[in-house]
């Protein structure tokens, strides 16, 4: 049924949702956004899933967005960029509103986007070795539809510590910053998600999903205004100057002209 990610479901009600293209890092493809799409509606129906656990295959947890992808907005005009980049932002959206606890298994780096699948996990526990970034200004672009995820995972105080920096940090600090709330041995991720996971096969199900609905409420709005903001950001930022320097640099495999 599905190409870039895969389920797994257990006798417990136990879903694991695996990003699939280790070759590709788990970069995010047009295919992989629809499919991640139609699998966050999928397991919310179910009323048979308890428990949603998200990770990826192979060495990475995800790279952020496919190379292709990328290239195929570069090329598109305006209104193609916006629908496209609409797709991903509700995506990010049906993940965040799944009416199930959500928990991500972070076994490796996560960059860019990588990093907004994590945040819109309920928690995420991470391998004490994995990397992250939010690397969209290295190509003169915004990290822009993950943005509300990513502010209401850190608080602006945290986020702007590497929201507009680029740089790569270590696991520890992804603790520190609220995008984790564990790193641990690669030995002992599993147990460590188990550990969020069993409460959640203790409780009332329609409790859970009505507490996780009432925590998003109180806590910082995601309207449908601020994801179309959020796309047009990013909409024009791939217009600009700076994109356009940025991504030709990055496949060109030059520096781009603002490197000092």
């Amino acid at each position: 049924m599905f190409e870039t990610i895969a389920i797994q479901t257990d006798d417990r009600g136990v879903a694991t949702l695996t990003l699939d293209r280790a070759e590709k890092h788990n970069a995010m493809s047009a295919q992989m956004i629809a499919e991640l799409t139609q699998a966050a509606v999928q397991l919310g129906a179910d009323e048979t899933v308890r428990a949603v656990i998200l990770t990826g295959a192979g060495r990475s947890f995800c790279a952020g967005g496919d190379l292709r992808w990328m290239q195929d907005q570069m090329a598109a005009d305006a209104a193609t960029r916006f629908v496209e980049a609409k797709k991903l932002a509700m995506m990010l959206k049906a993940l965040n509103e799944l009416p199930k606890p959500l928990i991500g298994r972070v076994q490796g780096q996560a960059f860019g986007g990588g990093v907004g699948m994590a945040s819109v996990c309920d928690v995420a526990i991470g391998v004490d070795t994995a990397k992250f970034g939010l690397t969209e200004t290295k190509l003169g672009l915004i990290p822009a539809t993950i943005g509300p995820y990513v502010l209401a995972r850190l608080g602006e105080a945290m986020a702007r510590r590497v929201f507009m920096s680029a740089r790569i940090f270590k696991a520890d600090e992804a603790v520190t910053l609220g995008l984790l709330a564990k790193a641990v041995p690669a030995d002992e991720l599993d147990a460590a998600v188990e550990a969020e996971v069993a409460p959640y096969l203790s409780v009332a199900p329609g409790a859970v999903a009505e507490a996780k609905r009432f925590t998003r409420w109180l806590g910082q709005p995601i309207t449908e205004e601020i994801i179309d903001q959020t796309i047009q950001g990013l909409v024009d930022r791939w217009e600009g100057a700076e994109a356009q320097e940025g991504i030709g640099a990055f496949f060109d495999k030059r520096k781009p002209a603002w490197l000092r």
